[in-house]
């Protein structure tokens, strides 16, 4: 017994992290986890390195605050200017582009608050406030609602006046959101990658898309062992170094769903396009 239990020891020695069941928390957003683009690509990092990654998806904001608490790893978001403020306060390593795509508004197909007519996004949220149509908010603190937020303040808006007439906040998830618009024949704002994964488009459309100011940037930061010393750092970094890599970047570049291509990767941008 001694003996076996002396070989088994000294076996343990020899066995990788990775090969003892390695794994690192990743804290990010329903977006990326609802479109898919998780189930694509982490089994490819995990057959290359043997670690496998947890996934806590979540709205933006919710990840963020898991992450300064040291309950993940890694930050996978999509909000610059919070991600830069989790850097420069210490919580994060240093931020890496991985990929973007951009938001849409969608509608009834009819729009009948004329979204289709309108040039910018900022014309686009006046149009509904103007029409009293019906809109569905997040709610929820993630980057999708952030930028919502950032849309009716560059309308000069206050949509929380509103809040409960017109404009309903639902304090869920994309998926959740898009279904509560869906059965209200409202509008609301998505990323397109979830939209293109949304199955229950029945009388929905995009009825305004394009332009900087709908562009949708995503980060990934490790979290700082410095702040939060049980943080794996050596596997936390190596899969950032994966998904920046060539061969990660290939990886978001060919996830596609009814032909369409969801993320279009941006650590290197001759790989933008797939």
């Amino acid at each position: 017994m001694k003996l076996i239990t002396a070989l088994t020891a000294a076996l343990w020695l020899f066995v990788t992290p990775a090969q003892a069941g390695e794994f690192i928390t990743v804290a990010s957003t329903t977006s990326t986890q609802n479109s898919g683009l998780f189930d694509f690509i982490l089994p490819q990092f995990t057959k290359k390195t043997g670690i496998d990654v947890h996934v806590v998806a979540v709205g933006t904001g919710q990840a963020i605050r898991n992450a300064k608490k040291g309950d993940a790893d890694v930050l996978f978001v999509h909000h610059r200017p919070s991600e830069d403020a989790f850097v420069a306060e210490g919580f994060g390593v240093q931020r890496f582009d991985v990929m973007q795509n951009d938001f849409v508004i969608v509608g009834p197909k009819a729009d009948p608050a004329g979204l289709k007519k309108t040039h910018t996004p900022a014309d686009a949220v006046r149009a509904l406030a103007l029409a009293k149509a019906p809109f569905v908010s997040r709610g929820d603190d993630s980057g999708t609602h952030k930028r919502e937020r950032s849309l009716w303040k560059a309308a000069a808006i206050d949509p929380s006046q509103a809040s409960g007439t017109w404009y309903r906040e639902a304090g869920a998830g994309m998926g959740a959101t898009l279904n509560m618009a869906q059965a209200m024949g409202a509008y609301a704002l998505a990323d397109r990658g979830t939209w293109i994964a949304f199955k229950n488009k029945g009388g929905m459309d995009i009825v305004h898309e394009g332009g900087a100011g709908l562009a949708n940037p995503y980060g990934v930061i490790l979290v700082s062992p410095k702040r939060h010393p049980h943080v794996k750092a050596k596997s936390g970094q190596a899969f950032i170094d994966w998904l920046i890599s060539a061969e990660g970047q290939n990886a978001i570049a060919s996830f596609k769903l009814h032909d369409q291509q969801l993320f279009f990767p941006t650590a290197n941008t001759k790989l933008r396009k797939h």
